[in-house]
């Protein structure tokens, strides 16, 4: 019955024993009754209670002391208003109850299409049949006022029974359909909450959580009850923790606040939105914004001072990380250029020197200049220095040195450039000339 009554093992007097047990229906709900025949009752017995206008069948789910407890934090009066326990139930009870339980479902569906062919906005949930199959209870939810006026008449006529409108909220909804959280249990709203109190997204920030609100809302579509349940030890745990309006002025740079563990009361931080991240204590932090009050600028989150080789170091790897990022940025805005293909490119579109810069054209350079060459030498070939011997000794031979002491050899320079040639008749004239 998702209760537990931890005052049962203890020694209380059975003459002042509490007279009033809480008693559960369907959906969660839960009223009290008075047990005026002083029957004997377990947690989780069947009992058929007093109603307006017939009788119900509920649960028993608490009883004794803690009732009485219960009743004060509700506000309920014990007076004459609290109705009485008839009996337990009996088999053939719990069989009527079960036929008027089978008319349910049908009579959810059946109530949905008149909803619709009425075009009313409104949200049909559940219906639950009272144990005596007189009287059914509709609940709905709507973001406005509904006249069901006509809609009571016709369910009315159809099913020949007493109809109860009630509205509920989004949660009650939820905790009357039931389902499975992501925790992996049953819904809270359906097994124990029936108090419902607002959250806000006040208590998603003070537990550092992502404001997303696919995750941070239920399946009623409201924020999830659960963000409640820490919220008072978060709050007592961020007392110590300093609020950083404002990045930390260092020698380094400003520093930002990136991250902070609350229960670890550590912080981490930033310079210049650096990748890298430095984990300092709040105490630390604290003394820092005191400094800074001050008009004292510490060499960097760990130290207060610093020699000037230090200040020199971190300058330069500062500079040195900003080049980092500028070139890397113009690597990859760089685009590659289309190489061409079918061997090296030429540049076919280059502009040709003028005519006067290459000079004048020659009787034989133009047509064809392989006619007019000269005949080649005629003669035994060349001989060919001898194979040496791969057993001989290995001795230095320097044939081809010239000796220092002797005049250097003039070489044979080109006087014409043998690209230029031209014919038979000119090369006499150019032999005549040497």
């Amino acid at each position: 019955m998702n209760s537990f009554d931890w005052l049962s093992h203890m020694g209380i007097p059975t003459v002042d024993k509490f007279d009033i047990v809480e008693v559960k229906f369907k959906g969660g709900r839960k009223e009290y009754y008075r047990n005026v025949d002083n029957l004997s009752l377990t947690t989780g017995d069947p009992i058929v209670v007093d109603v307006p206008n017939g009788h119900h069948i509920g649960w028993v789910s608490l009883q004794g002391e803690l009732v009485r407890l219960q009743m004060q934090k509700k506000k309920i009066r014990n007076d004459d208003n609290i109705l009485r326990i008839y009996r337990i139930a009996t088999q053939k009870d719990l069989d009527k109850w079960e036929e008027a339980k089978n008319r349910e479902i049908p009579t959810l569906y059946r109530t949905k299409q008149i909803v619709d062919e009425l075009k009313l906005d409104m949200k049909l949930s559940d219906v639950e049949f009272q144990a005596d199959n007189s009287k059914a209870t509709f609940y709905y939810s709507a973001e406005d006022r509904v006249d069901f006026r006509e809609l009571i008449k016709m369910l009315a006529s159809e099913f020949k029974i007493r109809v109860e409108m009630r509205q509920i909220s989004l949660r009650q909804e939820a905790g009357r359909l039931g389902g499975i959280g992501v925790c992996g249990r049953e819904l809270c709203c359906s097994t124990w909450i029936h108090d419902f109190k607002s959250v806000n997204t006040s208590a998603a920030r003070y537990q550092n959580l992502s404001l997303n609100p696919t995750k941070l809302s239920g399946q009623c579509g409201r924020l999830k009850c659960c963000l409640n349940y820490e919220l008072d030890t978060y709050m007592a745990a961020l007392s110590d923790i300093p609020e950083v309006d404002k990045p930390l002025q260092t020698g380094i740079g400003p520093a930002k606040l990136q991250k902070t563990d609350i229960f670890r009361k550590l912080m981490w931080f930033s310079y210049n939105n650096e990748n890298n991240w430095h984990s300092i204590t709040c105490e630390r932090v604290a003394e820092i914004q005191e400094l800074n009050k001050k008009g004292i600028i510490p060499t960097d989150l760990n130290r207060n001072e610093t020699t000037e080789m230090d200040l020199q170091i971190s300058k330069s790897n500062m500079e040195l990380e900003m080049l980092d990022k500028k070139f890397s940025k113009n690597k990859k805005n760089k685009k590659k250029k289309p190489k061409p293909q079918g061997g090296t490119p030429t540049n076919a579109n280059a502009p040709k020197p003028p005519q006067e810069m290459r000079g004048p054209k020659k009787e034989g350079e133009q047509g064809n200049r392989g006619q007019n060459r000269p005949p080649q030498r005629q003669g035994p070939p060349p001989q060919r220095p001898e194979q040496k011997d791969p057993n001989a000794p290995l001795v230095a031979k320097r044939e081809n040195v010239q000796d220092p002491n002797q005049p250097k050899k003039k070489k044979n320079k080109k006087r014409f450039n043998p690209n230029n040639r031209g014919n038979n008749q000119n090369r006499g004239d150019q032999n005549k000339a040497d």
